[in-house]
């Protein structure tokens, strides 16, 4: 059993939610959703982490969850609109209350602030999932396709947090 869990979570449409278990991958999910509007379920990741919280009774819990905003558009390129922006803000909302309701500790990650750590900025957006392989080769059969990237940022999310808590820093 684990002294340790972090939930890494990247809460978009083809996100995910991934556990460390004392640094090392644990279960990983693509974000649960639900029905034709393809919303969170946020009952699904609920029992998720509740499952994986009860593999490791005694272990210390806390979360690190992707913060998103929404992004105006800047010098003519192409933004995420209205709808899509307010859909992704509830995604991240539903993600936070699942949190707060099971009393699980969490911290925001910002994606430029976790993407610089791993030397991340600036590449392509397969370069996480090929890292997280390097660095979870256990869970490598998990992360085997391209469109995995949401898996790998999730395991990579809860990195970041347990490193930031390891030098005394808050995420």
């Amino acid at each position: 059993m684990a002294s340790r869990l972090t939930f890494g979570i990247d809460p978009g449409i083809s996100g995910a939610i991934a556990v460390l278990a004392d640094g090392e991958a644990g279960p990983i999910i693509d974000m649960p959703l639900l029905g034709e509007d393809r919303e969170v379920d946020a009952r699904q990741v609920a029992l998720f982490i509740r499952a994986a919280r009860d593999l490791h009774p005694g272990a210390s819990v806390s979360a690190v969850i992707e913060r998103v905003r929404a992004m105006p558009p800047k010098d003519g390129e192409r933004r995420a609109g209205a709808q899509s922006s307010f859909n992704f803000g509830d995604h991240y909302g539903k993600a936070k209350a699942v949190l707060e309701l099971l009393g699980i500790p969490y911290t925001r990650a910002e994606p430029a602030s976790w993407k610089r750590q791993f030397g991340l900025t600036g590449q392509p957006k397969d370069a996480s999932r090929v890292l997280a392989i390097q660095r979870f080769p256990t869970v490598a059969a998990e992360l085997k396709r391209k469109k995995d990237n949401g898996r790998a940022d999730a395991l990579l999310i809860a990195l970041y947090g347990e490193q930031r808590l390891a030098s005394g820093v808050a995420a």
